[in-house]
């Protein structure tokens, strides 16, 4: 297999993980307004420009993508999945004094430092998104092995939150962005929230009421609308973010499937101009670590190695 397909895959990796920035940053502004009160006072919302309840600087994020990020190093820092990694990164996180953090994740946190749990016990109060909101850097490290992503995915959740809907929620996600940046296309991708209202009906979203808030059923009936029922990146994110709500959550879990989706050329420039330079940074060159850790990525690195008459020990797959 050429190498171009690798550098294809990190090229996707980076747009899907840049996705949930821009989806950050462009709705961290409505967060918590009414879709009428976005209209006063933007008539349609599609500009990164900061302010919003936290008085943000344009382009700058808020726990969505801090949250993955701290995923995303711990991998990198182990060169593979610890989850103690992870929970001592958001540890450091929430020491910081993060602009925004939600309660459920402050607790499992607090939970971690104080017990070193690992494991939050099951609740029906933790049905909010603040697991799956933070996707982006499993499914990416999981690429190519399902059992895989099953098995990280609700291990980084139940750090916070240890639910039915929520961890449903997290694998749907996860192998909705897997198989849009393995080339799926719609049917397969709605295939996915079939199963995922098979399951689990309250998530139904062929009749969409409008709601938008933390609640994950809500949430990811907003990102299945206008994902399935808008034909651009920008488009999809836009109608997102201008329902309102949790509107900084739902903008990155749709910029992530979106961005896995669409590609690169999809995302638009002037949102990429206004993104914190520093977190693009950080992004652009942890999705790559990420891909190349997977074991997708290892096989692709494997063959083409092969290919060009390279013998190399392989690593071992997490």
């Amino acid at each position: 297999m050429p190498e171009s397909d690798l550098n294809l895959l990190i090229e996707k990796t980076r747009a899907a993980f840049l996705g949930v920035a821009l989806g950050d940053a462009l709705g961290a502004t409505t967060e918590f307004l009414m879709p009428g009160e976005i209209r006063q006072r933007h008539k349609v919302h599609r500009r990164i420009i900061g302010g919003g309840w936290l008085n943000l600087k344009p382009g700058q994020v808020t726990d969505d993508t801090q949250m993955s990020l701290c995923i995303a190093r711990a991998v990198d820092q182990a060169g593979g999945w610890n989850l103690q990694g992870v929970a001592e990164q958001f540890a450091l996180w929430l020491k910081s004094k993060p602009v925004d953090v939600g309660a459920t994740c402050r607790r499992g946190i607090s939970d971690y430092i104080v017990k070193g749990q690992l494991v939050k016990p099951y609740s029906d109060w933790d049905a909010g998104n603040g697991a799956v909101m933070r996707m982006a850097p499993v499914a990416l490290l999981t690429l190519g092995d399902e059992t895989l992503l099953e098995r990280l995915a609700l291990e980084q959740a139940r750090l916070t939150h240890h639910n039915n809907l929520s961890d449903a929620a997290c694998l749907t996600i996860g192998r909705m962005a897997q198989q849009a940046l393995l080339g799926a296309g719609r049917p397969q991708l709605h295939a996915l929230t079939r199963e995922l209202c098979e399951q689990f009906p309250k998530f139904r979203f062929n009749h969409y009421h409008g709601g938008a808030s933390a609640y994950v059923v809500e949430t990811l009936q907003t990102v299945f609308h206008y994902f399935f029922t808008t034909a651009e990146f920008e488009e999809c994110l836009v109608g997102v973010v201008n329902q309102g709500g949790d509107a900084d959550t739902t903008g990155a879990i749709a910029g992530l499937l979106a961005g896995a989706y669409y590609g690169p050329e999809a995302l638009p420039p002037r949102w990429l101009k206004k993104l914190d330079p520093a977190v693009k940074e950080e992004i652009t060159t942890l999705a790559e670590r990420l891909v190349r850790l997977s074991p997708l990525g290892r096989r692709l690195t494997r063959s083409n190695n092969s290919c060009a008459g390279v013998v190399r020990r392989p690593a071992a797959e997490s």
